[in-house]
């Protein structure tokens, strides 16, 4: 059966409420069984780590379970190359001063104007530390597309590290990423990816793509606030830690610095169980993309996001017909409707007439959720001339969304326009 959008509403308490939520690349709304485990976790074995008593052993359980599940999500090759954090920026500033120990004066580090800053400003703060050189990547302002021939020019001054987005945040662009990745490790470089705004959309096969890290965050798919880092477990082992004395010298604890917050840790074994509930209603029918590369639960969450990517390429021709038949309305970004699947159905526009803010207080009136400004990616709205003018409009979907809040959209949109 094909993807019923009424069906996966039902596993979300907060659609009930009479709000489009269309502010879904901020973060989504919560799925009913992450809330189920995040309660479950708080009344039953809420105790910090390590001890010899009943709560704590099944905290410790609890914890290494939602890490083996997202070791399956991710199809990692082993529990111990996933590690909890508070968020994707503060893993990924942990993981630069571990690397910046091994990057030496006029070393040569790549950032992307495609990406949110938590992904340029940690590298171009430790290349500084380190007396590191850094290479911007620039992308193709009419289309939003990385500029792979720039990048290649960067490839060719032998970089130690790549950091480049799976999708930007801004923009929606799919980058090639097992294209990219196989480029710079030619040119001997590391590549730390960027997939928080990918990994609502689309299936995450790190051995496939053969990244050094990859990192994401549960509340941007149907999770609680948390962070997540994948990392191959040779170079986990191999990094140093900036870490307190008595912590684990071992991947991945010896990354998870203090107290964590185990109970989000649950609500992320939660929405994992949400796509398997998908994955499982929808057995069968998108089964057979994977078959023979996958088992058990890695491929059930696979048919999972399959069919999500299936249902949500309409929605992406649905949401760009509605913005471009709105006049005085630019899209930034893919526009090409042969190319829907090298974006996710997120759209940043600029009204005419209108300040991004003032455009987004008018649809909040109409309880249309959206966002305004830079999205934490200056690099994006500088490059298109727009940071000094309110940025952009920013407007999400995901697969909870429907075409008839699409609609409700355009008629929001067309009620600005006149």
């Amino acid at each position: 059966m094909p993807l019923d959008a009424s069906l996966v509403r039902s596993q979300f308490p907060a659609l009930s409420r009479p709000t489009i939520f269309l502010d879904n690349p901020g973060g989504t709304q919560i799925a009913r069984q992450s809330l189920e485990k995040l309660k479950s976790y708080l009344i039953e074995c809420n105790a910090n780590h390590g001890g010899a008593f009943p709560t704590s052993v099944e905290s410790d359980g609890r914890v290494e379970a939602a890490r083996a599940a997202m070791a399956d999500f991710l199809n990692a090759s082993r529990s111990e190359e996933i590690v909890f954090g508070p968020n994707m920026t503060t893993l990924t500033y942990n993981i630069s001063r571990a690397l910046g120990r091994e990057f030496r004066s006029g070393d040569t580090l790549v950032v992307t104007r495609l990406d949110h800053d938590a992904n340029i400003s940690p590298w171009l703060q430790i290349a500084e530390d380190r007396g590191c050189k850094v290479r911007w990547v620039d992308f193709h302002p009419e289309d939003g597309t990385l500029d792979l021939e720039d990048l290649a020019k960067a490839l060719e001054e032998r970089p130690r590290l790549l950091a480049v987005g799976y999708a930007s945040n801004a923009l929606g662009t799919i980058n090639p990423m097992k294209k990219i990745i196989s480029l710079a490790h030619a040119a001997g470089a590391w590549v730390y990816v960027d997939a928080v705004q990918y990994a609502p959309h689309g299936p995450i096969d790190v051995k496939e793509l053969d990244c050094d890290f990859l990192v994401c965050s549960a509340y941007k798919f149907f999770g609680p606030h948390l962070g997540i880092l994948y990392g191959k477990y040779a170079l986990l082992e191999s990094l140093a830690a900036y870490r307190v004395r008595p912590a684990p010298p071992e991947p991945p604890h010896k990354f998870e610095t203090g107290t964590g917050s185990f109970e989000a840790v649950c609500g992320l074994h939660g929405a994992l169980d949400y796509f398997e509930w998908l994955g499982k209603t929808l057995a069968g029918e998108f089964g057979e993309i994977f078959w023979g590369a996958f088992q058990g639960r890695r491929l059930i969450y696979k048919q999972a996001l399959a069919a999500i990517q299936a249902y949500e390429v309409e929605l992406n021709r649905a949401m760009l017909e509605v913005l471009q038949s709105t006049p005085g309305l630019k899209v930034y970004g893919l526009t090409d409707m042969r190319k829907l699947d090298q974006r996710v159905p997120t759209f940043s526009f600029t009204l005419e007439g209108w300040t991004p803010l003032e455009a987004a207080k008018h649809l909040a009136e109409a309880r249309i959720n959206v966002w305004d400004g830079n999205f934490y990616a200056p690099a994006v709205t500088e490059r298109l001339g727009l940071e000094d003018k309110g940025g952009l409009v920013r407007v999400g979907a995901t697969h909870y969304n429907t075409l008839d809040e699409v609609n409700w959209l355009q008629l929001a949109l067309r009620a600005l326009a006149g």
